[in-house]
């Protein structure tokens, strides 16, 4: 006889289909997901919608069904197959580490064949980031800018710091191309967008003393941020480099980068002279 699990809180299984139904890799694409919630019976209740919200509605819907998280089990394990993964075993590994957080609420793991197996029971998020990896918890908690995820979220689930941070960075550079109209780089990117005279962007009203030493200030911190955090690793191999930096360390340059997005969010564009 089929043993049947407890049914899972709504807000892990939302947890768990955050992490498979990323618009982005590594999550599932969606034919990927229709072909998984055809293979093991799950009517796709919620065709329209988004692909998070269509997994967790279909999931969810199975689940109150049957009284029982079995369907959400097997979907995971079907969905982490081993096999699936030939060709890109570092994609295995993100979903797995992404999925580790959600799962350590309810007492359980993706193990290394791709099988939801027991696992220590978190209770808080300290419990959680203890058992998960604190990195993406940490952010989450600190409420860090979506902008500063946005590029390096596939590192931050295979916990590679110096790409986290390379990536994160690059991403401000991006950011700052789309609101300032050029494709220069680094301090140049920089002085295109914020000198005092022909500057395309400010960030306040830029009349008084004050906010004209705020402008030149963040200007600074932007170059700042480049020259320390993206240049070194950019122009030299890590090994070659001895760049290293540690959690503690990339959390903080989080926080400044979510900062420099929060500020960029409010800047307005004007005309160069």
């Amino acid at each position: 006889m089929t043993t049947r699990y407890p049914m899972w809180p709504p807000a892990v299984v939302e947890g768990i289909c955050d992490v498979l139904g990323r618009t982005d890799r590594p999550g599932l694409t969606g034919r990927e997901i229709d072909r998984l919630l055809g293979m093991l019976g799950i009517a796709d209740v919620q065709p329209g919608a988004s692909k998070r919200d269509r997994l967790w509605a279909a999931l969810m819907s199975k689940q109150q069904a049957n009284q029982a998280s079995n369907c959400i089990i097997r979907f995971i394990t079907e969905a982490m197959a081993p096999g699936r993964y030939l060709e890109d075993p570092a994609r295995f590994e993100a979903l797995r580490d992404g999925l580790a957080e959600p799962l350590a609420l309810v007492g359980c793991r993706v193990s290394d064949t791709g099988r939801v197996a027991p696992a220590r029971r978190a209770t808080t998020l300290d419990e959680v980031a203890a058992l998960a990896g604190r990195l993406r918890t940490e952010l989450t908690r600190r409420g860090v800018h979506p902008e500063v995820t946005r590029y390096c979220e596939e590192e931050i689930l295979r916990k590679s710091l110096f790409h986290a941070v390379f990536e994160a960075t690059k991403g401000l550079a991006e950011r700052l191309r789309q609101l300032g109209g050029s494709q220069l780089d680094g301090a140049d990117l920089v002085d295109y967008c914020f000198a005092v005279n022909t500057g395309s962007l400010r960030i306040n009203g830029f009349r008084t003393e004050t906010e004209i030493s705020e402008h030149k200030g963040f200007a600074n911190l932007l170059k700042g941020v480049f020259g320390t955090f993206r240049n070194p690793p950019a122009h030299t191999p890590r090994a070659a480099a001895g760049w290293t930096i540690t959690e503690p360390d990339a959390l903080d340059l989080f926080s400044t980068l979510s900062l420099l997005h929060r500020r960029l969010d409010s800047a307005t564009r004007v005309s160069r002279p």
